[in-house]
């Protein structure tokens, strides 16, 4: 099976549903002969030309407003925003239109629509490039939110999303996109709504997204050699999110922890242990439940700093063992 990085795993998901699907087609800002931001588009305007791959002026609620329209006219678009933080000025579009329409018209029409939007810290490039953003996005009925963490679940996620006929949020980290796996050259998609343990283990459930999956699975390998096995759920999709994994696997290992960079007021890990907390898991559990999530503060420019106000795996670590000793 070929190698490819999670940018390029994600490319090949957007070529190859072009080449299956006239409907399908890009539009955002630099997208074209630029690339986009982060040269994920590279080479697709000379293959599918300017109909298909469609510059836009620098204005977010333009974008995702001609998504839902054309959508509702029988395409497919692909939206992207440059930068996660600037979805926020499309709110209004994506929440009060795009994700009520096939609720208010009574099932008569749908939004197949797909907002890529890369987010996440360790770019260095400060506080309004560099949120995450995906428990905002969580709490509207009508929109699925999707976060992978692995070049496969990239491609096969984005190949489910563009062909589900609901509103699609698209979130990629910035920093995975060198990240590289083995990823099959042939058309596969993933369920929308299914978590994976990606690591299996018995003494404590971790439940990560995106970067922080990678973060918890080396600290699981190192904390293997000591007898310590972690579980690290990944739930690739945050709406739906798929509880039933989660609560099965915290039955069996009696812990949870719940990591993740956006901010922990307000953040998804609240969604998630309220749901163990509220199930049979709850009689299982052997330890206080926790969470880690970014410090409450904008992401700051310089590195160190940006270092210090997300969670670094010897953060992980630290409260993976408190939790497995049965201390707080």
């Amino acid at each position: 099976m070929p190698e490819l990085s999670y940018l390029e795993a994600i490319r090949q998901a957007l070529w190859q549903e072009m080449k299956r699907d006239e409907r399908v087609f890009l539009l955002g800002e630099d997208i074209g002969r630029y690339g986009g931001a982060f040269g994920l588009t590279h080479g697709m305007l000379d293959e599918f030309g300017e109909e298909r791959v469609r510059e836009t002026p620098i204005s977010e609620a333009t974008i995702v407003a001609t998504a839902i329209g054309a959508s509702l006219l029988g395409m497919r678009p692909v939206a992207e925003i440059m930068f996660m933080d600037f979805i926020l000025l499309a709110l209004d579009q994506m929440v009060n239109q795009a994700a009520k329409m096939h609720f208010m018209f009574g099932g008569r029409t749908s939004v197949p629509m797909v907002v890529r939007m890369p987010g996440g810290s360790g770019s260095g490039a400060a506080s309004q490039h560099s949120q995450s953003l995906e428990s905002v996005l969580m709490h509207f009925p009508g929109l699925i939110v999707i976060n992978p963490s692995t070049p496969y679940d990239a491609k096969g996620l984005m190949l489910s999303a563009i062909r589900n006929p609901n509103p699609v949020c698209f979130v990629e980290h910035k920093i995975l996109y060198k990240t590289k796996g083995e990823v099959p050259e042939d058309d596969y998609t993933i369920p929308i709504g299914v978590a994976e343990i990606k690591r299996p283990g018995r003494d404590i459930t971790v439940v990560a997204n995106n970067i922080m999956v990678i973060k918890t699975i080396h600290v699981a390998e190192k904390l293997s050699k000591e007898g310590i096995e972690v579980e690290v759920i990944d739930p690739r999709t945050l709406l739906p999110l798929d509880t039933k994994t989660i609560i099965d696997s915290v039955a069996r290992t009696g812990r949870l922890l719940v990591v993740h960079e956006a901010c922990q007021t307000g953040g998804w890990a609240g969604e998630v242990i309220a749901s163990v907390v509220g199930s049979p898991a709850f009689d299982y559990i052997d330890a206080p439940v926790r969470r880690l999530g970014g410090k409450d503060i904008p992401i700051p420019y310089n590195r160190g700093l940006e270092m210090a106000a997300v969670p670094q795996e010897a953060e992980i670590e630290q409260e993976i063992r408190a939790l497995v000793g049965g201390k707080i």
